[in-house]
């Protein structure tokens, strides 16, 4: 089915609204409040973004879309919505199971209209986890429901903010699965992936990556653990001799030093808390989410849902609109290629 209009040539960014009852619908509404050099689609209950618009003060007009409809530029007080339509009433800041298959038909349909290329990328307001898993359905992030749904093996989460990008060799694990979900097969994946994704996405010609050992002080030469010793330094000198610009394993608790930084163009953390806790501290507010490895273009917010901020207009949109500015630069980038 095609989308083709007069506005063929803009970038087309789809917007899948997150938890309801969370920021999610406010951070959509805010992003129409200004200009954007590109097509932007919101999937959402209109209903819903109606009712908040009028929680928040906020005039905008909602224009509904459906597949197929020619697309308009995104421009300030207006807001293209295709509909999906809430299974229960919503009040900002409650959760309600009955919301979490909203939020997964939204996220399966802004993924399937990605990979039909009917839109260039696919940016994400932030989901609750937790209310997902409790209405009966296994969710451990946006990362890996991306991943099933599009039917590859990997991917890789990483993190960029300005000035600092932060990949992970592991996601939404709990700590003790760790270790043994650092293997040969599975790290080599990851460098590659990092490794093409900075290429493809941001146009390193050599990325220059520095690879976190898993152990404090990468394991002191194996008095910490041995990881470093049997895993990941084998991998790093082997992707060394197919070309890659790897360094490492380094000290997580130096890498992260500012004269350090200037050495690499991304850190491959071995787990979540390792890398994200340093990022976000430099970089909270204006951090973007994005998933390599995928064949569509995905970004986010570097933030959760913010239940108690709900329709309270005390928000900063400052992420979202990071991450739409990123997916437009790396949409425009890979129509180039």
């Amino acid at each position: 089915m095609s989308t083709s209009s007069p506005t063929e040539h803009l970038p087309r960014l789809l917007l899948s609204s997150g938890e309801p009852a969370g920021i999610g619908p406010d951070l959509c509404l805010l992003q129409a409040l200004q200009d954007w050099p590109a097509a932007v689609v919101v999937i959402a209950d209109p209903d819903l973004l109606a009712a908040r618009a009028e929680q928040l003060g906020l005039s905008i007009k909602l224009d509904l879309w459906q597949a197929g409809q020619p697309l308009r530029p995104a421009r300030a007080g207006h807001l293209q919505v295709w509909a999906e339509r809430l299974r229960a009433p919503c009040h900002p800041g409650r959760l309600d199971p009955a919301h979490a298959a909203y939020v997964l038909a939204m996220l399966a349909r802004g993924c399937d209209a990605c990979q039909d290329r009917w839109f260039d990328a696919l940016v994400t307001a932030p989901v609750q986890k937790s209310i997902i898993e409790e209405a009966g359905t296994p969710f451990s992030g946006h990362t890996e429901f991306l991943q099933q749904r599009c039917q590859v093996e990997q991917v890789v989460m990483m993190l960029a903010g300005p000035g600092l990008r932060v990949a992970l060799a592991t996601t939404h694990l709990p700590l003790r699965q760790v270790a043994d979900a650092i293997t040969p097969a599975g790290l080599s994946a990851v460098l590659r992936i990092l490794h093409k994704g900075l290429r493809e996405q941001f146009g390193l010609d050599r990325p220059r990556i520095a690879v976190c050992g898993l152990n404090p002080h990468a394991g002191e030469s194996g008095h910490l653990g041995r990881e470093e010793i049997d895993v990941i330094t084998p991998v790093i000198e082997r992707l060394r001799a197919e070309g890659l610009c790897l360094e490492g394993p380094l000290p997580a608790d130096t890498v992260f030093a500012a004269h350090q930084l200037a050495r690499y163009d991304v850190v491959l953390a071995m787990y979540h808390d390792q890398g994200l806790p340093v990022l976000k501290h430099a970089t909270f507010g204006a951090g973007v989410n994005v998933t390599l490895g995928l064949p569509i273009v995905r970004t986010s917010v570097d933030h959760g849902t913010a239940l108690d901020l709900a329709g309270s207009g005390r928000i900063d949109p400052g992420s979202l609109q990071a991450a739409m500015k990123m997916a437009l630069e790396i949409s425009l980038k890979r129509r180039s290629i």
